[in-house]
């Protein structure tokens, strides 16, 4: 991927707050409770809790110049994507920002550790993520690259698209689980979003304009990841087998269908899971 830094206005940087990350657990174990809580939205971070961690407490943010260059990263992404929705919806999108923390972080949604992985709360309107996802996503769910990185950011942001259109209202209403679940519609739907975000992305001459564009080779890598965070992967990576009937997210020939839907077409009218799912 081709992209500027900016002045980082879709961030707000919480980084200098927050407990010890997993350190009562090895790094496996830690992949699985981040993973199963991402997908079942479920908090099991009290698995990686310590008697005597530290609290959230505010202080200077100690980094290095690899991690100031994700958040700019994560900043050319998060505009990008802001922008193109701006573009497909006109006055109603409301821009939000990424809360960046480490640890722990307290959402209007409630307290969330690391190990819930990246979200998207309603409540106040805004995406979280821990960088530290991202090492996660490419070492333990083999999904490496910067594309597969965006696509994450973008299926948050995805998570706001609905949010604004009251698409995710239903998925409230109806808390079941399985493959023709209202939750699995949500989380596929905001995978196509991150399609239509990506096709965007994909048309050349973007970089010269400060925009985000994708190099050959970018596709294959979200597409790879999309794969990688399926329901049924993660189950067997988990349990050992897989439980249709519990899916959250959708299995990862689900994600992959719609996330290149999105990418295909780059429309978010073909983004109807929810017809899709009752045929």
């Amino acid at each position: 991927m081709r992209w500027s830094a900016g002045n980082r206005g879709s961030i707000e940087d919480r980084r200098g707050a927050g407990g010890v990350r997993g350190a009562s657990m090895g790094v496996g174990g830690l992949v699985l409770v981040l993973a199963l809580s991402w997908l079942t939205g479920t908090d099991l971070t009290s698995l990686l809790t310590e008697p005597g961690g530290t609290g959230a407490s505010g202080g200077p943010v100690q980094s290095t110049p690899e991690e100031e260059k994700m958040v700019d990263f994560v900043d050319a992404v998060a505009l990008d994507t802001q922008q193109t929705w701006q573009a497909a919806l006109g006055g109603r999108y409301q821009q939000t920002t990424v809360v960046l923390f480490r640890d722990a972080v307290e959402s209007a949604c409630g307290f969330a550790q690391a190990a819930t992985g990246p979200f998207y709360c309603p409540a106040d309107r805004r995406v979280y993520l821990d960088l530290g996802f991202f090492d996660d996503l490419e070492r333990q769910l083999q999904a490496p690259g910067d594309f597969a990185q965006a696509y994450v950011i973008a299926h948050e942001f995805g998570h706001h698209v609905q949010n604004l259109l009251g698409v995710s209202e239903r998925a409230q209403r109806d808390r079941r689980t399985g493959e023709n679940s209202a939750s699995v519609a949500l989380e596929l739907q905001a995978d196509c979003f991150a399609g239509v975000w990506g096709h965007a992305a994909s048309q050349p001459g973007r970089a010269a304009a400060g925009k985000v564009e994708l190099d050959p080779g970018d596709v294959e890598e979200g597409l790879q990841a999309a794969a990688s965070i399926g329901d049924d992967r993660l189950q067997r990576m988990s349990k050992g087998r897989v439980s249709p009937e519990s899916f959250t997210h959708g299995s990862s020939a689900q994600r992959v269908e719609w996330f290149r839907r999105g990418l295909q077409s780059g429309d978010p009218g073909s983004c109807d899971t929810f017809a899709r799912m009752t045929q």
